[in-house]
This record gives C-alpha cells, sequence and structure tokens, in this order.
C-alpha cells in the first residue's frame, strides 16, 4: 500500500512495539492518528490501563499525532472475559488473546477505524521471528488482515528497540508486557479460584488407581503440572479430566500413548488461503510446528505429537512459511 496521504489509524498500547509502529508510519508520509483501546476490567483488580494510556498519549504527544480512546468494553466483556469463564466451566481451555484480537484489536478497532474515514489500520503485532504472533492472527477474518499494517511484523525485537531509540519515543526502554490487563499481578489460576473456588476431587491414574486429591477439575487443563495432595512424589500431569465427577486422571508425563493419535479434530476454520496449501500446524503457542495435511475437518499429523492437543486451545496452519488458517481444537 502507498502510504503517502493515506489514513492509518495505529492502535497504540503503550508499548514499544506500536509506538514504532506509528513512527515508522508518520515518516513514511501517512496521516497517522494513535487510538488507545480500552477493556473491561473486573472492580477490585489491580491494572495498569491508566497508565498504558498515559504512556500511549505521550507517544502520540512526541509524533504530534492526534489521540483517541476507544471504549472497547463491551466487546472485550463479551468476548475475552465471559468466553474465558464459560469455556473453563465446560473443561475446555479457551485462547483469550486469539478472541481479543478477533473482535476488539482488529474486530472494534477497525470498525471504528473505518467508519472515522481510516484508509487502514496498523498494529505492532510481529508476523516472523522470534516473537511471531501469528500464531493469536488466525480468527481475523481475511478482509480485515487484508487492510491491516504491520509496520514492524518483519523485524526482530532487537532492531524496534533501536528504532524506539533514533525516534526518541518515551517508551524506548520499556519492557514488555507481561500478560493480560485484565489480571493484573495475578497468575490465571488465581483468577480461575477467585471465579470458581475450590473443589477437591480425586486424582487417579491411567489404571484408575487413586494417588491423591486435587483442588477443582476446572481449575487445571490438559498437560498441564497440578499440585496434588496426599499423592507421592511428582511432578504430576494432567492426562484427562472430567468435569461432571471432578475428577482428573494424572500422569508422571504430560503425554500417554492414548493420546499420541496423528490426528486432531477441529471447527470454526477460518482461512486465508486454500487448505490445500497447509504443510504445517501448530497446536500450542511456542510449540513445534508439525508436518501434515487438512482432510475435512481433521488435521492428520506425519509424525508423532509430543504433547496432548488441547480441547478449547487453537490449532494453526502454516504453508510456505505463510499463515494459512487456523480453527479450534476438538475432542
Amino acid at each position: 500500500m502507498q502510504l503517502k496521504g493515506k489514513k492509518v489509524f495505529v492502535g497504540l498500547s503503550g508499548g514499544v512495539d506500536s509506538a514504532v509502529s506509528a513512527a515508522l508510519l508518520k515518516e513514511a508520509g501517512a496521516e497517522v492518528t494513535g487510538v488507545f483501546i480500552k477493556g473491561w476490567y473486573p472492580p477490585g483488580m489491580p491494572c495498569s490501563w491508566a497508565a498504558e494510556r498515559r504512556d500511549a498519549m505521550r507517544v502520540a504527544a512526541r509524533l504530534h499525532i492526534p489521540f483517541l480512546t476507544l471504549d472497547a468494553s463491551a466487546e472485550y466483556k463479551n468476548s475475552v472475559i465471559d468466553y474465558l469463564i464459560a469455556e473453563y466451566r465446560a473443561g475446555r481451555t479457551p485462547n483469550p488473546d486469539v478472541m481479543c484480537n478477533r473482535d476488539v484489536k482488529f474486530g472494534a478497532f477497525y470498525h471504528f477505524a473505518k467508519t472515522s474515514g481510516a484508509d487502514a489500520i496498523a498494529t505492532g503485532h510481529y508476523r516472523s521471528g522470534e516473537k511471531d504472533q501469528s500464531y493469536f492472527l488466525w480468527a481475523v477474518p481475511k478482509d480485515i488482515l487484508n487492510e491491516t499494517i504491520f509496520p514492524v511484523g518483519h523485524m526482530e525485537k532487537s532492531e524496534v528497540r533501536k528504532l524506539a531509540k533514533r525516534f526518541e519515543l518515551p517508551v524506548a526502554e520499556k519492557r514488555d508486557s507481561q500478560g493480560v490487563c485484565f489480571l493484573g499481578n495475578i497468575s490465571v489460576e488465581e483468577f480461575l479460584r477467585m471465579e470458581f473456588g475450590t473443589a477437591p476431587g480425586s486424582a487417579v491414574d491411567e489404571k484408575g488407581e487413586m494417588v491423591g486429591k486435587h483442588d477443582g477439575a476446572l481449575l487445571y487443563t490438559l498437560g498441564e503440572r497440578v499440585p496434588l495432595h496426599s499423592a507421592s512424589a511428582g511432578p504430576w500431569f494432567v492426562l484427562a479430566k472430567d468435569i461432571t465427577k471432578n475428577e482428573l486422571v494424572v500422569g508422571k508425563s504430560p503425554t500417554h500413548a492414548a493420546t499420541q493419535s496423528a490426528t486432531i479434530p477441529f471447527t470454526n476454520a477460518n482461512w486465508f488461503e486454500d487448505p490445500d496449501e497447509v504443510l504445517h500446524a501448530q497446536y500450542r503457542y511456542r510449540g513445534p510446528l508439525i508436518s501434515g495435511r487438512i482432510e475435512q475437518d481433521c488435521f492428520v499429523s506425519s509424525e508423532p505429537l509430543s504433547d496432548i492437543p488441547t480441547p478449547g486451545q487453537s490449532i494453526v496452519f502454516y504453508g510456505n512459511a505463510k499463515l494459512v488458517g487456523g480453527g479450534i481444537i476438538e475432542t
């Protein structure tokens, strides 16, 4: 896209990646507007959104570009918070970052930008390299992704940091965000304990023999290391769970023979290219790329699986180093 004179709305998160993205677009001659996207945050939970918005405003002031705030709290509450709780309650493991991208960062933001006269939107996401975030972009509609600019998409983080210093951005030395804002400084497990409470239940081995007690089947996901009470020395990992019985099947390894199937069923597919172009898949963020092919609504791997595909998580497809599409893993 020819950028000179184009109106581009940039999602300014308060971090260095989006700040450099805005600076590069302005340098290229685009008419840049910075937009901070405000989500929904449970009352009483600490969150740094106000500080992040302040940093985004400082970046906009340094670049001399307009600054707006988009209240996307309704979309965030429905697509991230309610979805996360419902999936865990159903015994599945959600991927809130995927839904946040689809419905908030690229959904609500895109529609806001277009109705405000923007030609395109831009974000600070990486689409290759060590920081590749394409795993979380598979559910974004193709037409929106085609109108999105990723100014730092193919850069390394070290290069982005150097650019931040060259542009003298106020967030040049700021550390990367380490989590989802609505959780504040607590872990996902702590959030789930606050939502569901504890419900002591039995943990059995693959033979069905009792090995200990756990704090609630809703709190754990497949392949996760789980602390057990009154059990022999671990580590213990969740191999299966029965929400109705509040029972976990555990083992000393995060995998077992019964889950080494080479077929991963999925639903809710979103495609950017023909599924026949699929050469590899990734079914866990930062997990290994496995070779295989698509057969109807299943990915058939041509190699053994290294761990348990988790229902509710994303399986993302690649072909010739390009994002082809993705879906949600089924049981």
